[in-house]
């Protein structure tokens, strides 16, 4: 009797499976519109022409407006740890904290920019939303820099001062104004450009790819300007100035983003599900057809020949919600093949965002720590001109100004020339490498300053915590420079793997998926720093640096990057593009 009730349970088991199939085929045609271009004009009622829109004449647009809000958000981001420690009295420990903080959270608010952007304004919509925000925390810094110059008239950048604690909470609310703006702004900035490109077409497709890393050079050029100019005039004239002029560059960006709107493609407007439901519909149904087993999928995939060749087999668990058990979908119905790979492509994406951790944790320490221990150098370039030490991460922003264009118009070449591939190299060895580079970047960190602190020790300085160590601030370029050229491959590489590799209407969420990984590493630095400040007998934070131990910091950084590649690797081996 059990034997003839299991064989009458796989049949039945057989009748459901072909009919969630059935289903799932059906359903193919329906969603597989998305992946065709349907873009519209600015009008939105006819499709847009390709010779009059899109393509590169929309895209420097957008790349301008990248340029410029670059330019405002390093204005207030790169010298920040200095007008706290200075301007608002705080400690190396509490600034460097609330320097991570803020940024991972700058970092993450993308995320809310992406859903906002993907499921209600569209993305031309939310950035002329979140420019207005942006500029609306850049003109509240402002007048807040104004205020404290009257509690600390003498430069706030060389003297430590003691406002208003009102002061200091409007500076902060006024901070993470900007950070809200900056996260409805940043990633449907770079998704729009990048849609402003037919990836159907084989030439606009090599131009989308070549747009990531012309992207990402707009965006190191605007980071030089900024450390040039911005930052000499925080550290020698005014700070109400230096977050003055930021503001007025997010007045030019949004004129610029305005001028280009005739030019520009738009995602037209579909009648599917939205891929938030459609990707939620293949969670849900899997877990109710759990009793369906991986045995009779798998028979049923082989026997009748019904399972599509192109569907993947990762997870097959998600498999089970092409199935319709009766009574489990309220229509009756499975999910289709397209909406299980959807959902896969998603779940594919988490673990190389956790392994990539690491390398957001160490991102975080140009801006904080690498400028504190240049204060404590010898920044002298003539016998009047000190190096403002903000100013060295300029080297980062060069160094990636110099390399991208010998990435993009020699190295994809020959990487090509050997791999076949249009790309030369695939996203995932692009970002594997930066992250070597990375894990470089922290050793060598670690070395130099394991000689600053012998330096002042043999000089007698341990105990002076203002005096100039007899070492020349050049001895930081090199780990600036190996910082940028890691971001030439990771960055970019992350950009346009998680804009790729996402549904193509979540597109701005994929790059929003990217910038957590960096506010995410921005909060872990921030934790660390403080779970390491309680825990230590002899701090490594302490804020006379030639007493402090960021060697030791750095030698765990480079241990925890080591790790997240080892992990990578482990995560890309097994990766499935989609296709």
């Amino acid at each position: 009797m059990d034997r003839v009730a299991a064989a009458n349970d796989e049949e039945i088991l057989e009748l459901e499976i072909k009919a969630g199939m059935d289903r799932g085929t059906a359903n193919e045609e329906e969603i597989l519109e998305l992946e065709h271009d349907s873009s519209v004009d600015y009008k939105g009622g006819g499709q847009a022409v390709k010779y009059s829109t899109g393509g590169w004449i929309s895209a420097l647009f957008i790349i301008a407006v990248e340029l410029a809000e670059r330019f405002a958000y390093y204005g207030v981001s790169s010298n920040l740890i200095t007008y706290l420690t200075g301007s608002l009295g705080e400690s190396t420990a509490t600034a460097a904290a609330g320097v991570n903080l803020w940024s991972g959270i700058a970092s993450l608010l993308p995320l809310l920019g992406g859903l906002v952007a993907d499921s209600f304004l569209g993305p031309y919509r939310t950035i002329v939303t979140a420019t207005i925000v942006y500029l609306l925390g850049l003109g509240m810094l402002t007048l807040l820099a104004v205020l404290t110059s009257h509690d600390c008239p003498k430069n706030g950048a060389k003297k430590s001062c003691s406002p208003p604690q009102i002061h200091i909470g409007l500076f902060y609310f006024a901070l993470y104004i900007v950070a809200i703006g900056q996260g409805g702004h940043k990633p449907c900035v770079q998704a729009f450009g990048a849609d402003q490109f037919d990836g159907k077409d084989p030439e606009e497709s090599k131009a989308k790819s070549s747009f990531f890393n012309w992207w990402y050079f707009s965006s190191s050029v605007g980071v030089i300007v900024t450390l040039l100019v911005l930052v000499y005039i925080q550290d020698n004239l005014s700070w109400a100035l230096g977050f003055g002029i930021p503001c007025i560059a997010m007045v030019a960006a949004l004129v610029i983003f305005l001028l280009g709107t005739k030019t520009y493609r738009f995602s037209a407007k579909t009648k599917t599900k939205h891929p938030f439901v459609r990707i939620g519909r293949v969670f849900v149904a899997a877990i109710k057809n759990w009793k369906i087993t991986p045995l009779a999928i798998e028979f049923q995939e082989e026997g009748s020949g019904s399972s599509p060749s192109h569907i993947s087999k990762q997870f097959k668990f998600l498999h089970k919600a092409l199935f319709k058990p009766a009574g489990v979908m309220e229509d009756g119905k499975g999910c289709s093949i397209t909406e299980v790979e959807e959902a896969k492509a998603i779940l594919r994406l988490v673990p190389i965002w956790v392994s990539c951790l690491g390398y957001g944790i160490v991102f975080a320490q140009s801006s904080t720590f690498f400028t504190k221990q240049g204060v404590t150098m010898d920044r002298r370039l003539t016998s009047s001109v000190d190096i403002p030490p903000a100013t060295l991460q300029i080297f980062i922003a060069t160094s990636i100004a110099l390399l991208i264009p010998v990435y993009d118009r020699v190295f994809v070449a020959i990487a090509r020339s050997v791999t076949k591939k249009p790309s030369g190299i695939t996203m995932l060895q692009r970002i594997g490498i930066g992250m070597v580079l990375s894990a470089m970047a922290m050793v060598i960190a670690a070395l130099i300053e394991t000689k600053r602190l012998n330096t002042a020790q043999e000089h007698g300085l341990v105990n002076v915590p203002k005096a100039t160590v007899p070492m020349k601030i050049w001895w930081l370029v090199p780990q600036y420079i190996l910082f940028g050229a890691a971001d030439v491959f990771t960055i970019v590489g992350l950009q346009e793997f998680f804009y790729d590799q996402v549904p193509a209407e979540l597109r701005s969420m994929g790059i929003s998926f990217y910038f957590s990984i960096f506010g995410t590493g921005s909060l872990l630095s921030s934790l660390l720093v403080s779970v390491i400040n309680k825990a230590s007998k002899d701090s490594w934070f302490d804020s006379n640096l030639n007493q402090a131990h960021l060697d030791r910091f750095y030698w765990l950084l480079a241990g925890l990057s080591g790790a997240g590649f080892g992990l990578f690797l482990c995560f890309a081996k097994s990766y499935i593009y989609k296709r």
